[in-house]
């Protein structure tokens, strides 16, 4: 079964091969086809794990098998307590055999371990050799050997189960999280029971797997193989346009620029014309947005370096963001906020629903946002602004030296002396940094949404402006949003008390999380692949670890 799958595999990849090179019509089609033939290559290697598993009962071991197995493999040492905990579950069965043959599903495991590349997954698994081999030996057409149950293969695909599991649900360890500077919680998934629900499902019309990981996982390495394709059939030359392109110039470069387009799925109309007309435009300005430009539909040298940046470079911004799409709760079932910092973006969700987004500013390079979780617990109107000991050192005694009544300019007053310096707050009003209100979600990084009064920066396609919190474009809503389950909260009612210079502090009745990340590569909600700067140089670190196999798990 498997050898066979193997081989339709290898005629359809075959197939697709020569039609890539044998048409020589409009290259509109020839992608077009090429298109196809990918999708259907990879709708077969996407087969997942379960299915119609066998819930046989009559073939059963002894639970000392395991541990003569684990002697003879002691790399699955790590499993031992996964391994002995599902099969006492199943009172010892075989879970991989119905009538002494493997099932479907140990075929499509064993896919899946082979090519953990398609995962954005460059660690070996154990005993790759020994996987195949018991498994080839598996099938009676190949050994023309009568059927029968084998207490090695079974053991060896359930402990390979919980190796993939590891590496594609879970990710890296929480070692290589914290030298990246990722402080949300991780999830926590229990693996063991994971395989045995599935296990026991029977009768399923799909093959699809809704996997423990973050949604954002399988439509990135949907966008891999596409990627990864891409790069098979294409050299990338860089598009060098000579001089600044406008609406209505005519080159060849156009044309070279429009069936690049085509490529990356933002141009849909006539690659062979070389005339920088509406579609191009459109293109331009489609493209522009997935990567976090000024959406004007111009040719600028910012747009044309982002659409030259090699294909190996964007299947490692992928790569990392799915490692990191490893790292995230599955799903939640509640109000939540996200802020992705690499975007400069707020979403507001509820489940996984995104009801609206809106711009932020986040830290400098040098005074970085920090990607943590908390819980949203309070709204502060007419805010007054606590400056923080550094803020006062470095930026505002220098300026008391040059202006002794700068504190007074500033609606500012010292209300003490700490730590050697003096204790300065800002008074609420229009002038305040922290503008007309403030969100609260305790932390020990001293990080909060807030208004500003600096609205053009919202203006901004790059915005990492602030000292490390976050400021917000639409507060107001934002308020009205955490105070909904409050109807006394109106948006008059917030209006005023943001605007009456008098500090009132809210307590939610509802906690809600806030998660702050950081991805470089996502899906938005039109299912279009979008790419950001790495603002603050964390991808390549992450990177590295992953593609040279050695990062820990």
């Amino acid at each position: 079964m498997l050898n066979r799958r193997i081989k339709q595999y290898t005629l359809l990849i075959i197939i697709g091969i020569s039609i890539l090179f044998s048409c020589k019509q409009n290259p509109k089609h020839r992608v077009s086809k090429a298109d196809s033939i990918k999708k259907k290559i990879v709708k077969e290697w996407n087969k997942t794990i379960p299915g119609s598993f066998s819930d046989q009962t009559e073939a059963v071991f002894d639970s000392l098998q395991i541990n003569i197995f684990l002697k003879k493999y002691p790399a699955f040492d790590a499993y031992a307590k996964d391994i002995n905990l599902f099969y006492s579950k199943r009172k010892f069965a075989y879970a991989w055999y119905a009538k002494s043959i493997l099932i479907e599903q140990a075929g499509n495991l064993v896919d899946r371990l082979n090519n953990l590349q398609n995962e954005g997954i460059y660690k070996a698994i154990p005993y790759p050799k020994s996987l195949d081999s018991l498994v080839f030996d598996a099938h009676p057409k190949a050994t023309k050997i009568k059927a029968k149950t084998n207490i090695t293969t079974e053991l060896m695909l359930t402990a390979q189960y919980f190796v993939f599991s590891k590496l594609a649900f879970q990710g890296m360890s929480d070692s290589v999280t914290r030298a990246v500077n990722w402080y949300l919680p991780r999830k926590k998934v229990s693996y063991n029971d994971y395989l045995d629900s599935l296990l026991k499902k029977t009768g399923k019309s799909s093959n699809v797997l809704s996997e423990p990981v973050y949604r954002q996982y399988d439509l990135l390495k949907s966008f891999l193989a596409k990627y990864r394709h891409l790069d098979t059939i294409d050299k990338w030359q860089p598009i060098i346009p000579g001089k600044k392109l406008k609406p209505g110039d005519s080159s060849a470069i156009i044309s070279l620029i429009k069936k690049r387009l085509y490529k990356l799925e933002d141009f849909k109309g006539d690659t062979l014309n070389n005339v920088y007309d509406d579609d191009l435009k459109d293109a331009f300005k489609q493209f522009q947005m997935r990567h976090g430009l000024t959406a004007d539909g111009v040719a600028g040298a910012s747009t044309i370096a982002e659409l030259n940046i090699p294909l190996k470079t964007r299947m490692r911004q992928i790569i990392v963001n799915m490692e990191r799409c490893r790292w995230l709760p599955v799903s939640l079932n509640t109000d939540y906020l996200a802020v992705n910092i690499p975007e400069f973006k707020l979403h507001v969700y509820h489940a996984d629903s995104l009801l609206w987004s809106c711009n932020v500013v986040v830290g400098q390079k040098v005074h970085q946002t920090v990607i943590f979780y908390g819980e949203m617990q309070y709204v502060v109107f007419s805010p007054y602004w606590n400056l923080p000991e550094s803020i006062i050192r470095n930026e505002v005694l220098p300026e008391i030296k040059k202006n002794s009544n700068y504190v007074n300019e500033h609606n500012m007053i010292i209300t003490g002396k700490e730590n050697g310096l003096p204790v300065i707050k800002q008074k609420p009003g229009p002038a305040n940094s922290l503008g007309l209100v403030k969100f609260l979600f305790p932390n020990s990084y001293s990080i909060y949404l807030h208004d500003t009064p600096s609205k053009s920066l919202f203006g901004e396609s790059s915005r990492a402006f602030s000292h490390g919190c976050i400021r917000v474009g639409e507060p107001a809503k934002l308020a009205s949003f955490l105070l909904k389950y409050d109807t006394t909260w109106t948006a008059d009612r917030i209006s005023k008390a943001m605007h009456l210079g008098k500090e009132q502090q809210i307590t939610l009745k509802h906690k809600t999380p806030v998660f702050i990340a950081y991805f470089t590569a996502f899906t938005d909600r039109n299912n279009k692949l979008n790419f950001r700067k790495d603002i603050y140089n964390r991808d390549e670190q992450l990177a590295s670890m992953i593609i040279s196999g050695k990062g820990r798990y």
